[in-house]
């Protein structure tokens, strides 16, 4: 009862608790229910985005007929195929992602167009297109186009394909036509440039597709093809949404451990505000146990009260978020509930607040009635025995709860140990910055001088203030490094510079036309040409001791991307454009000897491979073995052709493929008549025009990195907080010297300069901890979590320290313009 007297209606005292408690549940809440959500679909969905049980891909060629005859014994069996190719309507063009699917398309699933119709595989002649296709061609259902020299007409518009999320990335939007176009096109003859796609629905549809996958590696070998069960329908995005959910986690971590010294801060200035009350209680008769059962109930209702606020807004964004993303992931807009990540919100928040209030509320507790009263000049100091049960088990849930939620339990740990060895810093800093300050030669103007004498006195709030602003300052340079490296990275991804054109499956005997018809339609493009095929590593390593690929299974190096799946291969008399030998040496020009190859120096590093050692690849099911010759500086910074694997011409010459073409065009020069003659000209061959495409992909990429920074913002929304939190803690010590300094004829012009000299000091010294530490984090988060390269723009993480300086010098001014109106008369009798 005299809890809940005592205790305003409206948090009076405890509001900053409810802020930092909000915006951290909050944060974790609404990420957990995303991410929660995007898993859930991911699996309850495996059918229908994988388009069947198990999913066989092999390139350039067909399943065999003792593959397809062990697949036709598992169930109903769908064999299509993938490319790139070029539908054109008059002189406008599309690249397009063609999907030619047979008669049992879709296994599972059904495909959606826009006039409301179900459908399948489209009937002969007929090709479904999607929106963008249309828009760009100009045409409606029942017009004709051209795909790979065919006519064919739409037959409708795609609303929805179940299986967009397992195709992976392409050059243009899906088109849907039917299982014989390619080869009536050309498409797939000897050396093009396609994907040949079965897949298999299960008889029993409660058979375990794990085991059936190993078996047919096991008898057709490890290279024979890319094999993908239900259980993992599209792994590149269920690792997007892991490491993303992980990283704003740990975002929402910070934001919570930010927040935490917020609310020690808090519940600190409540208590000072209410020690005449406590002692009071105690002059009564009350017991310790009594007013530590008084204001934990207080605190408990407050952090209540926060946290379910953050829970109520966490569900209440998701929508928001998943409308965002429903185009790019498996998530449905409307509300999404999740128990499990809303009660992992919910622990976080009230055991962060736990472990923070737990300090100030047992310096409470165990002081007699005279020294609360006396609480002004002689400082109360916590039992260290008492504080070690709530605050041991408070950090031991924290820590436990973490792990058992993380994908990466060891970057987690280490960003726990980090927050944990940061607080620590801190804490030593601030015990020095107080000695430091009791040390120094007392300067001669009264103003330094005072700014000075109050990092020492007693009372003095030098401690909890470098803590918070530590930490405040460390998330504007940890969220300023993750956010300019992960742009940087983006930026490089999809970079500025890049040929105007790139072409696919030019056939090798009509090069010279090919170069021809460039030359005469834009005359002074550059034209380069190269060997285009693709292959799978199986093996790598010394002779007698190389290593399987299909042995590691998913522990795969770190920076050994390059081992998933197949990848393109080509072969060189010279080095290539934009590469530089930094270890070994190139062979010759007109070499004829052992089969080589050179390969990018960061994959050699990254699976342990050296000048000497031997790599084995499957091309087209023909397992070849070649020396390591040569190691390789990329430079990965333009879109032309940056091969990891160049192998001796004598390697790969012989089996069949087809060259790939980059065009660049001198700048100022017109190229509309390029593609459509190049389409008419070669119509088996896919001509990309690459400035649409990288302008969609750049504002792609721009809205998730827009979605990073707004995710991290909330940590930098708690670091304000905490500032305000740090204030609010030393506003009544405050109270006083401001009284007696006006009282001995301070002006408010010198009161300020007293607080800028003390919160200036202490900023300046925590700017180079922050920025060290800050960095720190960033760098784990980046290179650790992300597994991209630490590229930070420093004068930006500077710039965006600096200006968390001024927050902190702003916020110190603010916070002492209601001191400057405190009536000295009043404020002496209630001190």
């Amino acid at each position: 009862m005299l809890a809940r007297r005592d205790l305003s209606a409206r948090f009076k005292g405890l509001r900053l608790l409810l802020v930092c408690l909000f915006l951290g549940v909050g944060a974790i809440a609404a990420i957990g229910t995303l991410t929660g959500s995007i898993k859930h679909e991911l699996g309850a969905r495996g059918r229908q985005i994988l388009g069947g049980d198990i999913e066989l891909r092999v390139w350039q060629r067909d399943v065999s007929k003792d593959e397809r005859a062990a697949l036709a014994r598992l169930g109903q069996v769908s064999t299509g195929y993938r490319m790139q190719a070029i539908a054109t309507h008059g002189d406008a063009t599309a690249p397009v992602a063609l999907k030619a699917v047979d008669g049992a398309w879709p296994l599972y699933g059904r495909l959606d167009l826009t006039d409301g119709r179900h459908v399948g595989a489209p009937p002969p002649g007929t090709v479904w297109i999607a929106k963008g296709t249309a828009a760009r061609l100009g045409v409606n259902p029942g017009a004709t186009i051209v795909v790979g020299g065919v006519p064919l007409r739409v037959g409708g518009i795609l609303a929805s394909d179940p299986e967009q999320m397992s195709e992976g990335f392409a050059l243009g939007d899906t088109a849907i036509v039917p299982v014989d176009l390619p080869a009536r096109a050309g498409l797939t003859s000897p050396g093009a440039m396609f994907r040949s796609v079965t897949r298999v629905r299960f008889a029993d549809g409660a058979r375990d597709p794990e085991p059936v996958v190993d078996a047919m590696k096991v008898r057709f070998g490890d290279g024979a093809f890319e094999a993908r069960t239900r259980n993992a329908a599209s792994p590149t995005t269920e690792r997007f949404v892991s490491r993303m959910g992980e990283f704003l986690v740990l975002v929402g971590l910070a934001a919570l451990v930010i927040a935490g010294i917020g609310i020690g801060g808090g519940v600190s200035s409540y208590l000072q505000a209410r020690r005449n009350a406590i002692a009071t209680l105690k002059v009564l008769g009350a017991t310790s146990g009594d007013i530590a059962r008084i204001y934990v109930l207080q605190v408990g209702a407050a952090a209540l009260v926060g946290s379910l606020a953050g829970l109520m807004a966490g569900v209440l964004v998701t929508p928001l978020l998943a409308s965002a993303l429903q185009n790019l992931l498996p998530v449905e807009s409307g509300f999404t509930v999740s128990p499990a990540a809303l009660a992992t919100a919910a622990a976080y928040g009230l055991l962060v607040a736990l472990v923070f209030a737990a300090p100030p509320l047992v310096r409470a507790r165990g002081w007699p009635a005279m020294a609360l009263m006396r609480a002004g000049v002689s400082p109360l100091v916590a039992d260290r025995k008492a504080l070690a049960v709530p605050v041991g088990l408070g950090l031991a849930a924290i820590v436990t709860l973490a792990l058992v939620n993380a994908a990466q339990p060891l970057v987690t740990l280490g960003f726990l140990a980090g927050s944990a060895g940061m607080l620590g810093l801190l804490a030593l800093i601030g015990l020095g910055i107080r000695k430091g300050a009791a040390r120094l030669p007392r300067p001669r103007g009264p103003m330094l001088r005072a700014g000075l004498a109050n990092l020492h006195r007693p009372g003095a709030q030098t401690g909890a203030l470098v803590t918070a602003l530590g930490f405040g300052l460390s998330a504007f340079v940890l969220i300023a490094a993750v956010q300019t490296s992960l742009d940087a990275n983006i930026r490089k991804t999809v970079p500025a510079r890049a040929p105007d054109f790139f072409v696919l499956d030019v056939p090798p005997a009509k090069a010279p036309a090919f170069r021809d018809a460039v030359a005469q339609t834009v005359p002074g493009a550059v034209l380069r040409l190269v060997p285009n095929l693709r292959g799978r590593i199986i093996a790598y390593g010394p002779q007698g001791r190389m290593t399987k690929v299909s042995s590691l299974g998913k522990d795969l190096p770190d920076g050994a991307w390059a081992l998933r799946g197949e990848r393109g291969l080509t072969y060189a008399a010279s080095v290539p454009e934009g590469s530089t030998v930094t270890a070994g040496a190139w062979w010759p020009p007109l070499y004829r000897g052992e089969p080589l190859v050179s390969l990018d120096e960061k994959l050699a590093q990254a699976i342990g491979l050296n000048v000497g050692d031997y790599i084995t690849v499957s091309v087209l099911g023909v397992e070849r073995t070649a020396r390591v010759a040569a190691l390789r500086r990329i430079d990965w910074d333009t879109l032309g052709f940056n091969y990891v694997l160049v192998f001796s011409p004598n390697t790969l010459e012989d089996a069949p493929h087809n060259l790939a073409a980059t065009i660049e065009v001198p700048k100022g020069t017109p190229t509309t008549g390029l593609l459509p003659r190049l389409v008419r000209a070669f119509p088996s061959t896919s001509v990309i025009e690459t400035g649409s495409l990288l302008r969609d992909a750049r504002g792609l990429l721009d809205q998730l990195s827009a979605a990073i920074l707004a995710a991290a913002s909330v940590a930098v929304l708690a670091g304000l907080a905490v500032l305000l939190g740090a204030i609010a803690a030393a506003r009544a010590s405050r109270t006083y010297d401001t009284v007696i300094l006006r009282v001995l004829g301070g002006s408010q012009g010198q009161l300020l300069m007293l607080q800028l000299a003390e919160y200036g000091l202490i900023a300046a010294v925590l700017a180079l901890v922050a920025l060290v530490a800050g960095s720190t984090m960033a760098w784990a988060v980046v290179v650790k979590l992300f597994e991209f390269a630490w590229l930070p723009d420093w004068p930006r993480v500077l710039a965006v320290l600096g200006i968390g300086l001024l927050l902190i010098l702003g916020f110190a001014l603010a916070g002492s313009l209601p001191l400057l109106r405190a009536k000295p008369a009043r404020a002496l009798r209630e001190l």
